[in-house]
Protein backbone atom coordinates (compact mmCIF):
# COMPACT_ATOMS: atom_id res chain seq x y z
CA UNK A 1 0.00 0.00 0.00
CA UNK A 2 1.17 3.54 -0.76
CA UNK A 3 1.39 5.88 2.23
CA UNK A 4 1.80 9.66 2.14
CA UNK A 5 2.69 11.26 5.46
CA UNK A 6 4.10 14.51 6.78
CA UNK A 7 7.88 14.24 6.72
CA UNK A 8 8.87 17.63 8.18
CA UNK A 9 8.18 21.34 8.06
CA UNK A 10 11.06 23.43 6.79
CA UNK A 11 12.19 26.60 8.59
CA UNK A 12 10.35 28.66 5.95
CA UNK A 13 7.08 26.89 6.85
CA UNK A 14 6.86 24.67 3.75
CA UNK A 15 5.60 21.20 4.59
CA UNK A 16 7.31 18.20 3.03
CA UNK A 17 5.48 14.91 2.52
CA UNK A 18 7.05 11.46 2.19
CA UNK A 19 5.44 8.83 -0.04
CA UNK A 20 6.46 5.16 0.16
CA UNK A 21 5.27 1.57 -0.05
CA UNK A 22 4.42 -0.12 3.24
CA UNK A 23 5.12 -3.48 1.61
CA UNK A 24 8.71 -2.72 0.57
CA UNK A 25 8.13 -2.13 -3.15
CA UNK A 26 9.62 0.58 -5.32
CA UNK A 27 7.17 3.32 -6.24
CA UNK A 28 6.64 4.90 -9.65
CA UNK A 29 5.77 8.56 -10.11
CA UNK A 30 2.88 8.45 -12.59
CA UNK A 31 3.61 11.81 -14.21
CA UNK A 32 7.28 11.13 -15.06
CA UNK A 33 7.71 7.36 -14.84
CA UNK A 34 10.61 7.85 -12.41
CA UNK A 35 11.15 5.05 -9.89
CA UNK A 36 11.92 5.67 -6.20
CA UNK A 37 12.30 3.82 -2.91
CA UNK A 38 10.56 6.82 -1.35
CA UNK A 39 9.67 10.28 -2.58
CA UNK A 40 9.63 13.58 -0.70
CA UNK A 41 7.57 16.38 -2.19
CA UNK A 42 6.42 19.84 -1.14
CA UNK A 43 2.89 20.06 0.20
CA UNK A 44 1.08 21.14 -2.97
CA UNK A 45 3.02 19.03 -5.50
CA UNK A 46 0.66 17.36 -7.93
CA UNK A 47 2.56 14.08 -8.14
CA UNK A 48 0.86 10.72 -7.78
CA UNK A 49 2.52 7.37 -7.20
CA UNK A 50 1.83 3.67 -7.62
CA UNK A 51 3.62 0.59 -6.37
CA UNK A 52 5.70 -1.37 -8.82
CA UNK A 53 6.07 -5.14 -8.64
CA UNK A 54 9.78 -4.77 -7.79
CA UNK A 55 10.89 -5.17 -4.17
CA UNK A 56 13.40 -2.75 -2.68
CA UNK A 57 16.76 -4.48 -2.38
CA UNK A 58 18.00 -4.58 1.18
CA UNK A 59 21.38 -5.47 2.55
CA UNK A 60 21.54 -7.36 5.80
CA UNK A 61 24.44 -5.73 7.61
CA UNK A 62 24.30 -8.37 10.36
CA UNK A 63 24.80 -11.20 7.91
CA UNK A 64 28.09 -13.04 8.24
CA UNK A 65 30.30 -13.25 5.16
CA UNK A 66 30.29 -16.58 3.29
CA UNK A 67 32.77 -19.17 4.52
CA UNK A 68 35.61 -20.06 2.16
Amino acid sequence: MIIKELYETRKDGVKLYKTYSTDGYLIKQNETGDIYEEAIDVENANFTYQETDEKIETTNLNQEPPQE
